[in-house]
């Protein structure tokens, strides 16, 4: 929340950390971001948050009770960027076709309306 409410630094924008790792000694915390936008607008503010990392640790330190406080590295999650490349690669391959169990599909007989049925 610090990221979003705190930091008043015009390169960050558009971040959302998607996962934390701390080292077990609890002096290092891998921080992973993804930012909505261009290559040069992710790296633009992933600098300004390595420029923030100490103002962040002292709001860490402010909320937990520990010997050390992590120290902050930001990286860039790809994850994001490489689910959306995923989804476009399928949409390309499969096309926009419906699935094949659909309930749109109307050359089946089983999804039209009830007919009566003559028992003379």
């Amino acid at each position: 929340m610090a990221i979003l409410r705190d930091l008043r630094d015009p390169r960050i924008e558009h971040v959302t950390v998607t996962s934390v790792t701390v080292s077990p000694d609890m002096r290092q915390a891998k921080v992973y971001v993804s930012v909505m936008g261009e290559e040069s607008k992710q790296k633009l503010c992933l600098y300004g948050l390595q420029s923030s990392a100490g103002f962040l640790q002292s709001k860490i330190s402010d909320r937990i009770d520990t010997r050390y406080t992590p120290k902050l590295i930001f990286e860039l999650d790809q994850g994001v960027k490489k689910s959306i490349a995923i989804a476009k690669t399928l949409a390309e391959v499969l096309g926009d076709k419906p699935p094949a169990d659909s309930a749109e599909n109307t050359d089946d007989e089983s999804f039209d309306e009830p007919q009566e049925v003559d028992q003379t």
